[in-house]
C-alpha cells in the first residue's frame, strides 16, 4: 500500500497548491476587475456572453453556476451600465436572450489584456517546455475535475464570493 500513501500525499499537496493558486487569483481578479467599474461576477457574465454569443438568462445562469435570480441581478447591473442588452429570441418570441454590446466587448477586451499582461510576467521566467507542460497539466486536471464532478467546466472561476 505504499503507492496509495504516496498518492494520498500527492493529492493533499495538489489540494494545497490549487487552494493557494485559486485564492491568489480570486484576490487578483477582485483587485483588477473592480477597477473597471464591474464586479468579478459581472465580468464573468460578460466573458460568457462574448465567448458563447447571446444566451437565454437561464442558460447563462447554468453556465455560471448561479441561480436565475442572481444571474438576473448581474445582467440588470450590466444592462444599466450599457454593457449588455436584452434581445428577442428568434427561436421563441416569448423568450429573450442577453448579448454583449460593443462597449461591453471593449471593456472585456481591456480587462482581458490587463490580465494577460500579468500572466505573461508571471510565466516569463519559465522555459517554453515548462510553460507547455504546465498548460497540458492544467487542462488535464480541468478535464479530470469535469469528469469527476459531472459538470461542464468553462473558463470561468467560482463566482460565489462575488454574486453581483
Amino acid at each position: 500500500m505504499p503507492t496509495l500513501d504516496l498518492l494520498t500525499r500527492d493529492a493533499e499537496d495538489l489540494h494545497e497548491a490549487l487552494n493557494e493558486l485559486i485564492r491568489v487569483y480570486q484576490f487578483r481578479d477582485r483587485g483588477h476587475i473592480c477597477c473597471y467599474d464591474v464586479s468579478v461576477t459581472q465580468c464573468y457574465a460578460l466573458e460568457t456572453l462574448i465567448k458563447q454569443g447571446p444566451l437565454r438568462l437561464q442558460v447563462l445562469a447554468e453556465e455560471m453556476y448561479l441561480d436565475k435570480s442572481t444571474a438576473s441581478r448581474v445582467i440588470d447591473a450590466l444592462e444599466r451600465k450599457g454593457y449588455v442588452v436584452r434581445i428577442e429570441d428568434l427561436e421563441d418570441r416569448r423568450a429573450i436572450r442577453v448579448q454583449s454590446t460593443a462597449s461591453g466587448q471593449a471593456l472585456y477586451s481591456a480587462i482581458r489584456s490587463d490580465l494577460i499582461a500579468e500572466e505573461r510576467v508571471m510565466i516569463e521566467s519559465l522555459s517554453p517546455e515548462a510553460r507547455q507542460a504546465s498548460l497540458m497539466l492544467l487542462r488535464q486536471l480541468a478535464r479530470a475535475a469535469e469528469k469527476r464532478c459531472g459538470a461542464r467546466i468553462i473558463s470561468l472561476a467560482d463566482t460565489s464570493a462575488d454574486p453581483v
